[in-house]
């Protein structure tokens, strides 16, 4: 791979992370939109509708009912009495000047000696501002001049005195009915009457209505109404099949999140604002671990079942407070663990659970069912190793789920033991369905994307794997081999932080190839025995000996192992050549390598790509060469397996791996730790200059061996894990 293909790589890889969280946020914002779009195609509820069903309250309520409240206060407002002005003094005078201008008339009517008696009625009858009857008149003139001067007084002084009272429209007529009383007694009967009329005439209303002074005290009895608080017990029914929905039971419907409501722009604004700070939590998360932007495959798995979830959870869960602790979202969360780690699974689980409960009622308590109940299940979860992992997982979703209930449901609101126990029963489905779901979802991606699983992983590692069955058949020295790899790889992954059971099954099978053709290789050869490379030319033999990495990924492919399995067996050698065959050749060729054509004796690769695969690399290589170098010491063993390490970086064959410096030197002291307890090596023994006296005829522990195999795997440049002979 050169520096440029390295280099765009990356660069692709950031491309397609922009544009997948461009997406996300687009398609997360139409989930957050769901309530608007389906109150597009639902119909609403309306205050006269007959009710199609019944309806009845999932959960006990308290709510300042705004329907109720206006009722008061519309109450509060009519028993305001209403305020008239305060008496009007001019109104008073006025009336006054007019009785004082009438009674100069009839005072003139009475002194005009040359009119008749007919005359002088006649001029009476026809004032404009006065009547009275015809008795009244002629009662007046009949009076005499003292008589009438009495009656003028007396008039004068009972309508000022009226006139200094509330009198309204209303009430007119009552003053006038109550004039004889206020006459003076000193007048007779006849003379009163007479004051009586002619003051009714000149009574008027001097205070009125007024319109602003009743309206301002109407509203003062509105703001003193306090607001009314409606409570509803959970079961209670809110609106019977077949009657009229009223105004306040519409109210109550809408409270309840039983009736549809209009969604605003204002809504529009907050979802989109919500799903901004989704995406930059994503971006932060990224920027601090670069390397799952290279992960397009990944990142594109965990988008799709991110948005799946969102979507499910905001269809079902819209205005119904049961589905809302039924619905699984914990099964999220373990499925992201089950492929791609807990830590993954944490970050994006929280604004999940954030997302799915946005806008409804509730939403806080449900965000922290979900969230607490995700992360135990995470916990618990741990590397899933068995189905029971999955199960005491969903136990314990379920165990939180209840006590979120208590905390937040149960002791802050007044619940019914019924809708205790529903509650409770649906936080126990909802740990079992989740459990459910992601064991399910954990096959189908399994099968459908090629992905691995530990509980898949644990299944094909079994000895009765038809696979491995044929590799001990067939070639019980390579079975072996591959378990002692596997043990060393296995721990040296848990110790560097890289996933063991996944190294420890790709050992397994990383030379299943060498089960066709298993004499072709020395640890199936039998002491005694013809070596069949010794009757084949050095590239033949070469040949056959790579040809076990093509051999063995067909057998994987044929016994349908995973992707990740086969990428073990590719990637063990990398691009190393046969050593062996190599550099007999070049002697061959008189030393002449520009003779010997390397590509022939190369393996196809490619260099290991992940840890695991590395790690893998390295374990067959120390383990073929402390096997063939046969140290005494356990510091000569060390120095074989740090060459080795050191070879295999210097051949740039753990380039494409992510692996330090410090997990190399952890790497080799686990493979020194475990092939010391194999091989045993002799202990250095300190020496005295004294010598001390042997007793009995001690043995080594480690027969000697020919050490030309050691010293060929030591010095040679090239790969010594497989030469075949």
């Amino acid at each position: 791979m050169t520096d440029q293909t390295k280099w765009k790589q990356p660069a692709r890889g950031r491309l397609y992370s922009i544009l997948l969280l461009s997406c996300v946020y687009i398609l997360t914002l139409g989930a957050l939109a769901i309530p608007a779009l389906t109150s597009l195609t639902a119909s609403s509820l309306e205050v006269g509708q007959v009710a199609t069903q019944d309806f009845v309250a999932e959960r006990t309520i308290t709510y300042e009912s705004e329907e109720r409240t206006n009722q008061q206060k519309e109450i509060a407002a009519r028993s305001v009495t209403p305020i008239y002005t305060a008496p009007d003094t001019s109104i008073a005078r006025t009336q006054l000047e007019r009785l004082r201008a009438a009674l100069a008339y009839i005072d003139a009517v009475r002194a005009d000696s040359l009119a008749s008696p007919e005359q002088k009625l006649a001029d009476l009858e026809a004032m404009e501002d006065v009547y009275l009857s015809k008795e009244d008149l002629t009662a007046l003139l009949e009076l005499s001049d003292t008589q009438w001067q009495a009656v003028q007084q007396e008039a004068i002084v009972v309508l000022e005195q009226v006139m200094r009272t509330t009198i309204r429209e209303d009430r007119i007529s009552d003053v006038r009915r109550g004039l004889p009383a206020l006459v003076s007694l000193a007048l007779t009967q006849e003379q009163a009457a007479i004051v009586a009329d002619l003051v009714s005439n000149f009574v008027a209303p001097n205070s009125f209505y007024s319109d602003e002074l009743t309206e301002a005290a109407r509203q003062e009895a509105r703001q003193a109404v306090e607001p009314v608080k409606v409570t509803i017990q959970a079961g209670e029914l809110i609106v019977q099949s077949g009657r009229v929905i009223s105004a306040f039971e519409l109210e109550a419907l809408q409270q309840l999140g039983l009736a549809q409501q209009q969604y605003s722009w204002k809504d529009l604004a907050g979802a989109a604002a919500i799903d901004f700070l989704t995406i930059c939590f994503f971006v932060l998360f990224f920027i601090y671990r670069k390397s799952f932007l290279h992960q397009t495959r990944n990142l594109s798995i965990i988008a799709f079942l991110f948005l799946l979830f969102l979507a499910f959870g905001r269809l079902l869960i819209t205005g119904d407070s049961l589905l809302m602790y039924l619905f699984p979202l914990a099964a999220y969360a373990m499925t992201i663990a089950v492929f791609f780690g807990g830590e993954l699974a944490i970050i994006s689980s929280i604004p999940l659970a954030i997302l799915v409960t946005y806008g409804y009622a509730d939403a806080f308590p449900l965000t922290i069912y979900y969230v607490i109940g995700s992360i135990i299940g995470i916990f618990v979860l741990n590397r899933a190793r068995r189905v029971t992992s999955f199960f005491w997982a969903g136990a314990m979703v379920a165990i939180s789920g209840i006590n979120i209930l208590i905390a937040y449901r149960l002791v802050v609101e007044d619940i019914n033991w019924f809708t205790t126990a529903t509650l409770i029963a649906a936080s126990l489905i909802n740990g079992i369905a989740s459990a459910t779901l992601t064991i399910l979802l954990q096959f189908l991606l399994a099968q459908s994307l090629d992905m691995t699983t530990a509980l898949q992983l644990l299944e094909i590692s079994r000895p009765d794997h038809p696979l491995l069955q044929f590799i001990l058949r067939n070639a019980p020295g390579t079975y072996q081999h591959s378990l002692q790899v596997a043990n060393m790889a296995e721990q040296a992954a848990e110790l560097i932080g890289a996933d063991p059971l996944l190294t420890r099954v790709g050992a397994l099978y990383h030379d299943a190839g060498k089960a066709l053709n298993p004499y072709f290789f020395i640890e199936n050869q039998h002491s005694g025995n013809l070596n069949p490379h010794d009757d084949l030319d050095y590239p033949t033999s070469a040949r056959t000996i790579i040809h076990h990495v093509t051999d063995g990924v067909e057998l994987a492919q044929k016994h349908r192992l995973p992707s990740r399995i086969i990428d073990f067996i590719r990637e063990h050698h990398g691009t190393l050549t046969t050593s062996y065959q190599y550099v007999n050749a070049v002697k061959a060729a008189g030393g002449d390598e520009s003779k010997v054509d390397i590509d022939q004796y190369r393996y196809p690769g490619p260099r290991p790509q992940s840890k695991e695969t590395a790690i893998l690399m390295l374990a067959d290589g120390c383990e073929a060469v402390v096997r063939a170098g046969n140290p005494q010491t356990e510091a000569e063993m060390r120095r074989l397996i740090r060459e080795m390490v050191d070879k295999r970086v210097g051949m740039r064959q753990l380039d494409d791996t992510n692996l330090t410096l410090r997990d190399l030197d952890i790497i080799v002291d686990a493979f020194t730790a475990h092939l010391r307890g194999i091989y045993h090596p002799r202990i250095e023994y300190p020496q005295l200059e004294k010598s001390i006296p042997v007793y009995g005829n001690p043995t080594p522990t480690v027969p000697a061996r020919k050490k030309q195999a050691a010293e060929q795997a030591v010095s040679a440049p090239v790969d010594t894990s497989n030469s075949g002979s």
